[in-house]
Protein backbone atom coordinates (compact mmCIF):
# COMPACT_ATOMS: atom_id res chain seq x y z
CA UNK A 1 0.00 0.00 0.00
CA UNK A 2 1.05 3.69 -1.00
CA UNK A 3 -0.11 6.88 0.08
CA UNK A 4 -0.04 9.10 -2.91
CA UNK A 5 1.48 12.61 -2.62
CA UNK A 6 -1.65 15.35 -3.39
CA UNK A 7 -0.34 17.15 -6.45
CA UNK A 8 -1.15 20.94 -6.91
CA UNK A 9 -4.75 22.05 -8.19
CA UNK A 10 -3.94 23.03 -12.12
CA UNK A 11 -5.31 25.69 -14.02
CA UNK A 12 -6.67 24.16 -17.09
CA UNK A 13 -5.67 25.84 -20.42
CA UNK A 14 -7.34 28.20 -22.35
CA UNK A 15 -7.02 25.70 -25.63
CA UNK A 16 -9.40 23.17 -24.36
CA UNK A 17 -11.39 25.38 -22.21
CA UNK A 18 -13.71 28.36 -22.05
CA UNK A 19 -14.23 30.11 -18.98
CA UNK A 20 -12.26 28.92 -15.94
CA UNK A 21 -11.75 25.06 -14.81
CA UNK A 22 -9.54 23.65 -12.22
CA UNK A 23 -8.36 20.04 -12.14
CA UNK A 24 -6.90 18.04 -8.70
CA UNK A 25 -5.18 15.15 -10.21
CA UNK A 26 -7.32 11.84 -8.01
CA UNK A 27 -5.00 9.50 -9.46
CA UNK A 28 -2.87 8.81 -12.63
CA UNK A 29 -1.99 5.08 -13.13
CA UNK A 30 1.93 4.27 -13.79
CA UNK A 31 3.18 1.99 -16.44
CA UNK A 32 1.16 -0.76 -17.10
CA UNK A 33 -1.87 0.86 -15.61
CA UNK A 34 -3.48 3.71 -17.86
CA UNK A 35 -6.48 4.80 -15.31
CA UNK A 36 -6.51 8.18 -15.02
CA UNK A 37 -8.87 10.26 -12.73
CA UNK A 38 -9.24 14.13 -11.98
CA UNK A 39 -11.64 15.76 -9.51
CA UNK A 40 -12.82 18.77 -12.59
CA UNK A 41 -13.88 22.08 -11.02
CA UNK A 42 -15.83 24.38 -13.41
CA UNK A 43 -16.73 28.25 -13.04
CA UNK A 44 -20.34 28.96 -14.08
CA UNK A 45 -19.99 28.72 -18.02
CA UNK A 46 -17.13 27.32 -17.98
CA UNK A 47 -16.68 24.12 -20.19
CA UNK A 48 -14.50 21.88 -22.16
CA UNK A 49 -13.79 22.16 -25.99
CA UNK A 50 -15.51 19.18 -28.07
CA UNK A 51 -13.08 16.32 -27.53
CA UNK A 52 -12.94 12.32 -27.80
CA UNK A 53 -11.32 9.73 -25.43
CA UNK A 54 -9.56 6.73 -27.30
CA UNK A 55 -11.02 4.19 -24.21
CA UNK A 56 -14.06 6.75 -23.32
CA UNK A 57 -14.51 8.18 -20.26
CA UNK A 58 -17.16 8.25 -17.54
CA UNK A 59 -17.80 11.71 -15.74
CA UNK A 60 -19.56 11.21 -11.80
CA UNK A 61 -20.96 14.42 -11.19
CA UNK A 62 -20.28 15.60 -7.23
CA UNK A 63 -21.79 19.09 -7.28
CA UNK A 64 -23.89 21.59 -9.22
CA UNK A 65 -25.35 21.28 -12.81
CA UNK A 66 -23.14 19.91 -15.53
CA UNK A 67 -24.11 20.38 -19.16
CA UNK A 68 -23.26 17.11 -21.55
CA UNK A 69 -23.78 16.94 -25.01
CA UNK A 70 -22.65 14.32 -27.68
CA UNK A 71 -21.81 15.53 -31.25
CA UNK A 72 -25.51 16.33 -32.97
CA UNK A 73 -27.56 15.08 -29.81
CA UNK A 74 -29.08 17.20 -26.90
CA UNK A 75 -27.65 18.71 -23.87
CA UNK A 76 -28.13 16.39 -20.91
CA UNK A 77 -28.33 18.60 -17.59
CA UNK A 78 -26.84 16.19 -15.05
CA UNK A 79 -27.04 16.35 -11.40
CA UNK A 80 -25.09 14.93 -8.62
CA UNK A 81 -24.76 11.10 -8.06
CA UNK A 82 -25.26 11.15 -12.08
CA UNK A 83 -22.95 8.74 -14.32
CA UNK A 84 -22.20 9.98 -17.73
CA UNK A 85 -20.67 7.51 -20.04
CA UNK A 86 -19.23 8.92 -23.58
CA UNK A 87 -17.64 6.01 -25.50
CA UNK A 88 -14.86 5.83 -27.18
CA UNK A 89 -14.45 7.73 -30.10
CA UNK A 90 -17.74 9.64 -29.78
CA UNK A 91 -17.42 13.68 -29.86
CA UNK A 92 -18.79 15.67 -26.88
CA UNK A 93 -17.76 18.53 -24.56
CA UNK A 94 -19.42 19.16 -20.71
CA UNK A 95 -18.86 21.75 -18.16
CA UNK A 96 -20.93 24.37 -15.57
CA UNK A 97 -24.79 25.85 -15.77
CA UNK A 98 -24.20 29.23 -16.42
CA UNK A 99 -25.69 30.07 -12.73
CA UNK A 100 -23.46 27.89 -10.63
CA UNK A 101 -20.37 26.07 -10.53
CA UNK A 102 -19.76 21.94 -10.99
CA UNK A 103 -17.25 19.48 -9.88
CA UNK A 104 -16.69 16.21 -11.47
CA UNK A 105 -14.83 13.41 -10.86
CA UNK A 106 -13.26 12.49 -14.78
CA UNK A 107 -12.22 8.83 -15.25
CA UNK A 108 -10.70 7.45 -18.52
CA UNK A 109 -7.78 5.25 -19.64
CA UNK A 110 -4.69 6.70 -21.34
CA UNK A 111 -4.01 10.36 -22.44
CA UNK A 112 -5.28 9.59 -26.02
CA UNK A 113 -7.91 12.66 -26.06
CA UNK A 114 -8.60 14.65 -29.48
CA UNK A 115 -8.85 18.44 -28.65
CA UNK A 116 -11.02 20.01 -31.11
CA UNK A 117 -12.64 23.55 -31.90
CA UNK A 118 -14.51 25.89 -28.87
CA UNK A 119 -17.77 25.13 -28.00
CA UNK A 120 -19.92 27.95 -29.41
CA UNK A 121 -22.42 30.04 -27.08
CA UNK A 122 -25.17 29.10 -29.34
CA UNK A 123 -24.21 25.54 -28.65
CA UNK A 124 -23.93 25.80 -25.03
CA UNK A 125 -27.02 27.48 -24.66
CA UNK A 126 -29.21 24.96 -26.70
CA UNK A 127 -32.28 23.31 -25.53
CA UNK A 128 -31.54 20.90 -22.75
CA UNK A 129 -32.99 17.62 -20.94
CA UNK A 130 -32.36 16.77 -17.36
CA UNK A 131 -31.55 13.70 -15.99
CA UNK A 132 -34.58 14.51 -13.32
CA UNK A 133 -36.97 14.04 -16.11
CA UNK A 134 -35.49 10.95 -17.52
Amino acid sequence: MELLKRQPTMKLPAQWFTGDAWADVLYRGEDPSRTRANAVHFAPGARTAWHSHGLGQTLYIVEGIALIQSRGGEILEAHPGDVIWTPPGEEHWHGAAPDQFMTHIALWETDDVDWLEHVTDGEYGGPRHSTRSA
